[in-house]
């Protein structure tokens, strides 16, 4: 059992932490001792307190973050959960051309968030911008601060980064949501500055529910990691 806190550089919202960042510290957990051919699916039950203790339990079968009552839950998954989820990708220049489309530029619910935030200057500060076919696109050049030990992006900060890009998606002034599951497949790690793009696209809804994927390019084109993603329609001032 690992104690960990949530430090406000990771929120979402205001007052609680980011949903891909948090789902990514269960989910990456559960991918390292899981069956062989599963991916991660997290679901986060409240919204995730930040600087609160919290405990991280995982084997096999499952993982669970809990402080006061349970935050979040995993459970591995077949890889045919993620067997819609690769966006097809645009070039750099077309994705960085989206971005100046994004709508978190004018009227953002969160604008603190750790990944599409522009107010977080520790963040991310992804600027998914539609591309007026259902999918988003935007690039990313990850920190050098986001390395881990072995020198390539920390798996978490790719959870974080395929977070956004599916929520952009959504039409967020008609349908404000935040994260409730997600499930993800890291299939190679970038090194830190390397150019990457992000997509994201709309699966469909159901009821207020909304289903997005998203998907994570090299600068070669090559899929890093994708996932799948539901969303909860909430009102935004519950959160702030």
């Amino acid at each position: 059992m690992t104690t960990m806190r949530i430090a406000p550089r990771f929120r979402g919202p205001a007052k609680s932490g980011n949903g891909g960042y948090v789902a990514g510290l269960v989910g990456t957990a559960l991918a390292a001792v899981a069956p062989a051919d599963t991916v991660p699916r997290v679901r986060l039950l409240v919204p995730p307190p930040m600087e609160t203790d919290l405990e991280l339990s995982v084997d096999p079968s499952g993982a669970k973050l809990a402080g006061s009552t349970p935050v979040a839950e995993g459970v591995p998954v077949s890889l045919d959960t993620l067997a819609d989820a690769t966006v097809d990708p645009v070039g750099p220049d077309e994705a960085l051309a989206a971005e100046a489309k994004y709508r978190g530029l004018v009227d953002h619910p969160f604008p603190g968030c750790f990944v599409c935030g522009l107010e977080n200057h520790e963040g991310l500060q992804l600027k998914p911008g539609p591309l007026g076919d259902g999918r988003t696109a935007c690039t990313w050049h990850p920190a050098a601060d986001l390395a881990a030990s072995d020198r390539l992006v920390d798996p978490v900060y790719l959870w974080s980064a395929l977070d956004c890009p599916g929520g952009w998606a959504i039409d967020l002034e008609g349908r404000p949501s935040v994260l409730g599951q997600m499930t993800a497949c890291i299939d190679a790690r970038p090194r830190p500055g390397e150019p990457c793009v992000v997509m994201g696209r709309v699966l469909g809804e159901d009821g207020r529910k909304t289903h997005t994927a998203s998907t994570l390019y090299d600068s070669d084109g090559r899929v890093l990691a994708r996932a799948r993603h539901t969303w909860i329609l909430v009102d935004p001032a519950l959160f702030n």
